[in-house]
């Protein structure tokens, strides 16, 4: 009589095992979700009420909930100044964040970022054009940031869709290095043109966030959030993209159209956030390989969104240390990213790689 009981004592762990085994991961996933908003929730918190004037987290709060007995100095200071800027902060790092995972999984190079496939230097040459050559028409720099970024990319996806093995992952990361190369020279071919005007430039170059409120905001965000919203129907392709071309084709996804609609989308988030901030580095290579590494997996369903707050969380920490550190002095951005982002890099190349 007791042997039954025996096998169903048995029986119980072992059955019970798979589903811790699936839990653990869950819950591990869950965890750095939950770190990641709180970190950007406290950076959030940290732009608002930290620069040259100092506030206390309870007038943000009130100005934010537009109570009546705020502080005036400090609405105008939040509404006006703080709340677009770290709103600006929030969209870049988000663009980046999910650019690079969407580059990454397209193209099956951990290195994949916004360089990879030329807007970086196509934006670069945009804003050059409006810095240097009519400084008077300023207000349009995020567009022509933009739109000459767009304009890179379409170009290396031209060349990378011609000649022999059309299409293919080296190609177009080969004519994407072309295309930047051509545009960064002639950045640098402005810049020897015009040298008096180059230190207007050096702020956008070096990558930061200006506290103009919301007109830039205003022309730059809906391409983010559309890219943002594109981001997501990726998802299940790129997941099924990871499995192989051949893979890929038999559930019925179409390889070299997937990566093309992937690419697209990443090169508009990455112009969007090159016209708000200017050029930063290191954010699109590492914010998608902490999330898969600290989340214990590569299925895009995970990676993109929380690479969208994690890199909205990067960001916006980065600036409020810009801004705070040599206060009243405002540091661009884009050293402040290099420094957090280099020895992540390499400390996830040694665990990775």
């Amino acid at each position: 009589m007791s042997c039954p009981a025996m096998a169903d004592g048995a029986a119980a762990p072992s059955a019970q095992a798979p589903a811790r085994r699936r839990a653990r991961p869950l819950a591990r996933r869950t965890a750095v979700a939950v770190a990641v908003i709180a970190a950007l929730l406290a950076a959030v918190c940290a732009s608002l009420a930290l620069g040259t004037l100092k506030l206390p987290l309870r007038d943000v709060i009130d100005v934010l909930l537009g109570r009546d007995g705020a502080d005036p100095l400090a609405r105008e200071v939040i509404l006006q100044l703080r709340l677009p800027r770290t709103a600006a902060a929030i969209l870049v790092g988000a663009a980046l964040g999910v650019a690079g995972a969407l580059l990454q999984g397209a193209l099956g190079n951990p290195l994949a970022s916004p360089d990879v496939i030329g807007v970086t230097g196509g934006a670069a040459f945009g804003a050059m054009l409006v810095i240097l050559l009519v400084p008077g028409r300023v207000a349009l720099l995020p567009l022509a940031a933009m739109g000459c970024g767009l304009i890179a990319v379409a170009l290396a996806v031209a060349i990378a869709w011609t000649g022999v093995n059309r299409g293919s992952i080296s190609r177009l990361i080969l004519a994407g290095i072309a295309v930047g190369a051509i545009f960064t020279a002639g950045t640098g071919m402005l810049m020897a043109l015009y040298p008096s005007r180059v230190p207007s430039a050096v702020m956008w170059l070096t990558g930061g966030l200006t506290s103009d409120g919301w007109t830039t905001i205003r022309a730059v965000a809906p391409y983010v959030v559309a890219g943002l919203v594109l981001a997501v129907m990726f998802v299940r392709p790129l997941n099924r993209l990871a499995l192989g071309d051949d893979v890929a084709a038999s559930l019925g996804t179409h390889p070299r159209l997937v990566r093309l609609g992937a690419i697209a989308v990443a090169a508009v988030l990455a112009a969007g956030s090159a016209a708000l901030a200017g050029l930063l580095t290191f954010v699109g290579i590492v914010v998608p390989h902490a999330v898969r590494m600290m989340g214990g997996t590569h299925g895009h369903a995970y990676v993109i969104p929380v690479s969208a707050l994690a890199g909205a969380a990067l960001v916006t920490a980065g600036d409020v240390v810009a801004r705070t550190i040599k206060a009243p002095i405002e540091l661009p951005v884009g050293p402040i990213m290099v420094a957090i982002g280099v020895p992540l890099f390499l400390w996830l190349m040694r665990k990775n790689v």
